[in-house]
């Protein structure tokens, strides 16, 4: 055997090892934030849609008495306006700036711009902290990295209609909301 191999397979060995020891620490405030961003942008989003439209779903198939098999369901609740929202949601984190709570400490992305409607129910300004475009292009894409990875599961959460949609989705399934300090935190 060559004197060069021995060397160089315990190199191979050692940078596979590295490689799989370290992985890549999400910040765990900046990823449950944009979670449960998602998750009230898409129930404002849904909010604001007209209860009475209905979509017609199903496989357009023929019975053998030659009636179609198709239902009609809410509009709001149908994958295909589930998935054209998914598509917008993240647009909306430009609205979210890194909030910190005056009494814990505690850091995290809230929504700062009012909405139309929301009376001025918001947070005190003077506690966000704006660090220009960056953080809010960090937010965005940490928004965009859960929808691609979560579409499917989203979307079936929110066509369910189930309750605690923020806690199921950033606890739960996605997992971004684990830790204790943001367990107590109100999804």
């Amino acid at each position: 055997m060559s004197p060069w191999v021995k060397p160089v397979c315990l190199v191979l060995v050692a940078v596979f090892m590295l490689s799989s020891t370290t992985e890549s620490k999400k910040d765990e405030a900046l990823y449950c934030s944009a979670c449960v961003a998602i998750a009230e942008e898409l129930n404002y989003s849904i909010s604001q849609t007209d209860p009475k439209k209905t979509i017609h779903v199903g496989g357009f198939r023929l019975k053998p008495d030659g009636s179609l098999t198709d239902k009609k369901v809410p509009l709001a609740r149908s994958e295909t306006y589930l998935t054209e929202l998914l598509e917008e949601v993240c647009n909306s984190m430009s609205d979210y700036a890194l909030y910190e709570d005056p009494d814990t400490k505690e850091k995290s992305y809230k929504r700062f711009a009012p909405r139309g409607n929301d009376g001025g129910n918001f947070p005190d300004i003077k506690n966000f902290k704006f660090d220009g475009p960056e953080s809010s292009s960090a937010l965005k894409f940490a928004c965009e990295s859960i929808v691609e990875e979560l579409e499917d599961d989203i979307i079936s959460l929110f066509a369910s209609e189930a309750g605690h949609v923020s806690k199921t989705l950033c606890s739960e399934i996605s997992g971004h909301c684990k830790s204790s300090v943001f367990q107590h935190r109100e999804l």
